[in-house]
């Protein structure tokens, strides 16, 4: 079976994002957990893949402020501690998703 990995919704709350997929599977990211896992160069090294990152110095309050879709593959965010190169292909958003059933998918 192959995952659809394109979003019919996405909405940003206080708490974080939540992400309708076309497959109807329903996905909230908390904001911290998102930031986190920012791939871009300023958190990633490109060569290694070893996160540059510091996940203790995200802030416990960090949210996003807007995004910007990025064709028909991704969304970028402009986060509250003004980074916003990340782009976060929705293939990446579904394999991150945190539910339940898509951690024992992963696990499987």
């Amino acid at each position: 079976m192959t995952t659809d990995y394109t979003v019919s919704k996405i909405k940003i709350g206080d708490d974080g994002l939540d992400l309708e997929w076309s497959d109807g599977h329903l996905s909230h990211y908390d904001s911290k957990y998102l930031r986190i896992n920012c791939a871009c160069a300023e958190c990633v090294e490109e060569w290694t893949n070893r996160k540059l990152l510091d996940p203790l110095t995200v802030a416990a309050d960090i949210h996003i402020e807007d995004h910007i879709p990025v064709g028909k593959y991704a969304v970028q965010f402009l986060w509250s501690d003004t980074h916003y190169t990340g782009i976060y292909p929705f293939e990446m958003l579904r394999k991150l998703c945190p539910c339940d059933e898509c951690k024992a998918n992963a696990e499987s």
